[in-house]
């Protein structure tokens, strides 16, 4: 059992039938009145994000989250096939659960999945990946009245934008929390 007075960044816990993890709290002692934690809840499931109030002393079952080093070995229409490399099961998952994931995971690139009740419900990439770009348009040397960037469309389809001296085949590193550029990688 966790109560809101222990809330702290990360804790996960069940709610009205529902998993959820904390991702901002306050606790607020008022000069009048009785104090109350204010906290930001993401639903681990669904994704969606809300605010609450809570009295401290409320009282919740804790809800544990595991997570498992997958591969990626291939999709099939809508459902995306997951490889446990210990054990060699194979998991397929619906787009809803992978759709973040798939802009910057290859074949045989190994994620991070997470379960609750042993039921997967997320996919996470590496933090950092190495992809190749296959369409952009060339650069020209010494042009800097545009802005020092341009489109580019990565091996997964995903577009992002990168500085003018990238080239179509080259591959160029990127931070997965956000979808930026990084480096390009020789």
């Amino acid at each position: 059992m966790v109560t809101a007075g222990e809330f702290r960044k990360g804790v996960t816990f069940e709610m009205e039938g529902a998993v959820y993890s904390v991702v901002d709290f306050l606790h607020v002692k008022p000069g009048k009145g009785s104090p109350f934690v204010r906290a930001k809840l993401k639903n681990v499931m669904t994704g969606q994000v809300k605010d609450m109030t809570f009295n401290p002393s409320d009282k919740f079952q804790s809800a544990v989250i595991e997570k498992k080093e997958m591969t990626y070995l291939y999709s099939d229409g809508g459902i995306y096939y997951f490889m446990d490399a210990e054990t060699y099961d194979q998991i397929p998952l619906n787009k809803d659960a992978v759709e973040d994931a798939l802009n910057f995971v290859t074949v045989n690139m190994n994620c991070t999945m997470y379960f609750y009740k042993n039921n997967p419900f997320s996919v996470v990439p590496p933090t950092f990946v190495e992809l190749e770009v296959i369409d952009c348009e060339p650069g020209i040397q010494g042009d800097t009245s545009k802005s020092t960037t341009k489109p580019a469309k990565l091996e997964t389809g995903y577009v992002l934008n990168v500085p003018l001296f990238v080239n179509m085949g080259d591959k160029i590193r990127i931070d997965t929390r956000d979808g930026s550029y990084m480096e390009r990688v020789k």
